[in-house]
């Protein structure tokens, strides 16, 4: 099959993203001696990290923030910042020599004879087995709510959020109970008006409980529900981790939630005791969805916007896995540590597929 006079590429893995995902499951691949190719959407290597807002930075240090075969060098910052995670990240696509190309759209992907046929504007792959890494920055979540056509005001998604500075002296509501609800809240509420809207209370964890903590928990509870026993009661990985900035609006009074809003109006929004509040703007920090419309083609989205997987393998399309998109595809695969689990296994899994 040709595009615009070029033959297409036979390889025997395409990666669709270029983030920590993709790196890893790469990582693992090359080590089986397969042909590989990442396909990035992005214009230079950082993934979702490219676009986090200024002052993000990881919930643990970079002894437990580090991807296969090579720990994250340390830095000044403590915990690292956006910027060090995006440096990493670009050290590791160098120091392993993974075969980026970037940047590539993936508009479609077909199942053609034994292959996907994998397509982008001016170019195509022939893949044995395609493994679909995109995270899930491209597409965020807002709740559909009464109004909000006729709101005024400027929206946001935490996805485009990157600093206070444009909401100084502004009234502001911050909506979401989780890490990035909590955390653009802590450093908007120095700056202006600020409100946290939450459907539910806030579940806050201890001041001493950090990623490597987290990452221990989640992974004493997958060994307990793999020996067949209860799994303990822990933290969960979307419980909010108190970093320096959440602590500082604790100790200044003013980490406290009130409940969600029930529609917007022109000027602001409506409460359920229905009084009103003029509003100047929202950043909805409501969560994302899995990114796949790429994979629209092969016909394995269901009606969830997910993929029927068992681990992190397709059981509608044998030749397709999927990593790093959260819990569904592997427990902790969405952070900078955790994906290595489901990155070698997957990759462990595509090799004897390939063999057989």
């Amino acid at each position: 099959m040709q595009s615009d006079g070029n033959i297409a590429a036979n390889v025997d893995v395409v990666i669709v993203g270029g983030g920590q995902a993709a790196l890893a499951t790469a990582y693992f691949l090359r080590r089986a001696s397969l042909s590989v190719v990442l396909l990035d959407a992005e214009q230079s290597p950082g993934g979702a990290w490219l676009h986090g807002w200024d002052s993000l930075r990881l919930f643990s240090s970079t002894t437990w923030s580090s991807l296969p075969g090579w720990q994250m060098p340390a830095s000044e910052n403590a915990p690292p910042s956006r910027d060090d995670v995006i440096g990493y990240l670009a050290q590791y696509e160098q120091r392993y020599s993974l075969p980026v190309t970037r940047p590539v759209w993936v508009e479609s992907m077909q199942a053609v004879d034994d292959r996907i046929m994998v397509a982008a504007k001016d170019r195509q792959w022939r893949a044995k087995v395609v493994v679909s890494a995109t995270g899930s920055w491209r597409n965020p979540f807002i709740p559909e709510l009464s109004g909000a056509q006729n709101f005024a005001g400027l929206q946001i998604h935490s996805a485009h959020y990157t600093s206070p500075a444009e909401f100084a002296g502004k009234r502001v509501i911050v909506v979401g109970g989780g890490n990035s609800g909590a955390q653009i809240f802590a450093e908007i509420s120095e700056v202006s008006q600020a409100i946290w809207a939450t459907m539910t209370e806030p579940r806050f964890l201890p001041d001493d409980i950090d990623g490597q903590a987290l990452f221990e928990q989640a992974t004493a509870r997958l060994n307990a529900i793999q020996a067949g026993q209860p799994p303990p009661v822990t933290g969960s990985l979307g419980d909010i981790v108190m970093v320096p900035s959440v602590k500082a609006a604790r100790d200044r009074g003013v980490l406290r939630a009130t409940r969600m809003f029930e529609r917007l109006t022109k000027s602001g929004v409506a409460w359920p005791d229905n009084s009103e509040s003029d509003v100047d703007a929202i950043i909805w920090c409501t969560g994302f969805r899995p990114a796949l419309d790429h994979l629209t083609g092969l016909n394995v989205i269901n009606a969830n916007g997910r993929v029927d997987v068992d681990g992190t393998h397709s059981t509608k399309e044998p030749r397709l896995w999927l990593v790093g998109y959260g819990e569904w595809t592997g427990l902790a695969s969405a952070t900078i540590i955790g994906v290595t689990r489901t990155a070698r296994s997957t990759a462990m899994e595509v090799a004897d597929f390939l063999k057989g």
